[in-house]
């Protein structure tokens, strides 16, 4: 096996020192990120990811909730806007332009998850990554709406998904990519599968599996063994590598590396 295109790095041996050494010292260089996710039954993904997103070091974080949970977030809503909602309380397409304008506004997406499953949010974000032209980071439920059609998002330009293996499985069958993602294939068949996904198509992928977190970008893969198990990992780690990528934007492999160094 060629495994030029593979790179193995330690919680206490980051693969790109120099991001770690060049990060912004003033929040007003430090990026802006939207958070959007929830339903009227949880505020938890998207309240998470905000709490990640400003561990991590955002200059300024953004939330774009539903408007039935305001029941959380109480009558004065500071920390972002509330947007139309459909009768069972998850986003409506009537969101889309106040979705685009507050996109419009960052200089990073994350899809936090928590959306529930509605058809009329599946069409809004279907809408909203036709429309939108930047960094979308996708995890959780958020993933599950393109897994089964992942035409438009397989090879969208500056898109991550932070995904379970299962997910990922299913994203590759159903993108009719060749190869099988496999719960019993070792880890050099997986580093290799990664490889050539990430090659045939422009998606970023980060995915957690045999107590390692691996992030697979244009072919390349970087592999970062746990040095302890991490059950609820994908929201935080989303939110971190939002954060790590919008910083350097034109370093999409080395920051999504180093958002899992420093975990």
């Amino acid at each position: 096996m060629d495994n030029t295109y593979w790179h193995r790095q330690t919680s206490d041996k980051p693969l790109f020192p120099d991001l770690l050494w060049s990060r912004p010292e003033n929040k007003q260089h430090a990026g802006k990120l939207l958070i959007v996710g929830g339903n009227q039954f949880g505020f938890v993904e998207p309240a998470n990811a905000f709490r990640a997103a400003e561990a991590a070091g955002i200059g300024t974080a953004r939330m774009l909730l539903p408007d039935s949970m305001r029941q959380f977030t109480g009558p004065a809503f500071t920390a972002g806007e509330l947007a139309p909602t459909t009768p069972s309380g998850s986003f409506s397409q009537a969101a889309l332009a106040q979705l685009i304008s507050m996109a419009g506004w960052a200089d990073g997406v994350l899809l936090a998850g928590g959306f529930g499953r509605n058809s009329e949010t599946a069409i809004l974000l279907e809408k909203f990554l036709g429309k939108h032209v930047g960094q979308v980071t996708i995890t959780k439920d958020a993933v599950d709406y393109f897994t089964s059609a992942p035409q438009q998002i397989v090879d969208r330009a500056e898109t991550t998904l932070v995904l379970s293996f299962a997910q990922l499985q299913k994203l590759a069958t159903h993108a009719h990519f060749a190869r099988a993602f496999t719960f019993d294939m070792d880890f050099i068949r997986l580093v290799d599968t990664l490889h050539e996904f990430s090659k045939s198509h422009r998606i970023n992928i980060i995915v957690k599996h045999l107590q390692t977190i691996f992030v697979a970008v244009d072919g390349q893969v970087s592999s970062t063994k746990l040095t302890e198990d991490l059950p609820i990992w994908r929201v935080k780690t989303a939110a971190r590598a939002s954060v790590w990528w919008l910083q350097n934007p034109s370093k999409t492999f080395e920051a999504l590396t180093t958002a899992i160094a420093v975990f």
